[in-house]
């Protein structure tokens, strides 16, 4: 098959994918709704198709509820899909994601400091919020390679143990902040565990610009990614400028990071999972697995989300307990294969 037709099959598939998590997200919860209603409702919203006559209650839940929090939860979904394809090709680490290596909590820092002034009620208020979070991430990663890299090399091993040690202590400064606050520390709380606690279209549209930036600026990086993938010495003799590539990946990774944790708070290991198993399926040419895994990362969310909301009902649990919980799981796998054992076992 033609690779662009290939390419192209594979979009539309993973997009129907993300179109259906869409819906389901939508339709279930603490009160279910049929999905043709749903389906008609959103139709008439955006096309201004007629929808059949429902109480204003179930329009309410629909259009002002959960849609607004679907968009979010695509969005961040996408974002740490596509980044966390990213750093691993970035670093050629197959355990890199934007948790794992302390991105994510120390995005989490800048935002917990930004939201800890001030409570953002407007739009432009917003937009403080995901400004802080790029620059705490981008110093986070510095800091974490840094400590990794010995000798010129950087083995999973160091960039994974830094990483935690960074995300500790990220992690502790964010706790220590919201022990200060004088209030909403039940929304802090809520935030740290990945529970989107911005509420609207606000955070939808003071994140969509930062978003806008950061994932067309991914999007470019496939065949640089692909030479990378030989080295930088090769890289550099096939006429790559390496370090400003490397600087640009950086950059638009951290910004799509910061942008997803900003507003969907400390949601971790989908960045991982997420590429790895677009990577299983359809290979690893950057150029496929890039866009693959923003799709497929804002499907895997969404699912997610969906589970956080009915486990437990009516009352809604962050769903980054739940993509703790599945992520870790498949962190030990993915350990495993790639660390195996002494003796086989």
């Amino acid at each position: 098959m033609n690779a662009r037709l290939r390419l192209g099959t594979l979009l539309a598939g993973h997009g129907v994918l993300l179109a259906a998590a869409f819906l389901w997200n939508i339709t279930w919860g603490a009160v279910s709704i049929p999905p043709a209603v749903v389906a008609r409702l959103l139709l008439e919203a955006g096309l201004g198709w007629p929808a059949p006559p429902v109480s204003e209650a179930i329009r309410t839940i629909v259009l002002v509820v959960r849609l607004p929090h679907a968009a979010l939860v695509a969005l961040v979904g996408m974002a740490l899909g596509a980044s966390g394809a990213a750093y691993q090709g970035l670093f050629r680490n197959p355990l890199a994601d934007p948790y794992l290596l302390g991105v994510a909590s120390g995005a989490g820092l800048g935002a917990v400091a930004a939201l800890s002034w001030r409570w953002p009620a407007t739009v432009g208020g917003m937009y403080r919020v995901p400004a802080a979070a790029f620059a705490a991430a981008l110093l986070t990663v510095a800091l974490v390679y840094a400590l990794a890299r010995r000798h010129g090399e950087t083995s999973s091993a160091a960039l994974i143990l830094a990483g935690v040690a960074v995300s500790s202590v990220a992690s502790a400064a964010m706790s220590f902040l919201m022990l200060r606050s004088t209030g909403e520390l039940r929304r802090a709380l809520a935030y740290l565990l990945g529970g989107a606690p911005l509420l609207g279209w606000k955070p939808v549209l003071a994140m969509l610009p930062y978003w806008l930036v950061g994932m067309a600026a991914l999007l470019t990086t496939g065949h640089a990614l692909n030479v990378l993938q030989f080295g930088d010495e090769q890289a550099h003799t096939l006429g790559l400028p390496v370090e400003a590539t490397k600087a640009f990946i950086l950059a638009a990774a951290s910004l799509s990071t910061a942008a997803a944790v900003a507003f969907g708070g400390v949601i971790g290991f989908v960045g991982l999972m997420v590429p790895h198993g677009v990577r299983l399926l359809w290979g690893g040419d950057y150029r496929h697995l890039l866009p693959l895994a923003a799709l497929g990362g804002g499907a895997a969310l969404l699912t997610f989300d969906w589970v956080a909301r009915v486990a437990l009902r009516p009352q809604t649990l962050p769903v980054g307990v739940v993509t703790a919980l599945m992520g870790g799981l498949f962190f030990l796998v993915l350990l495993r294969r790639v660390h195996p054992p002494a003796g086989g076992l």
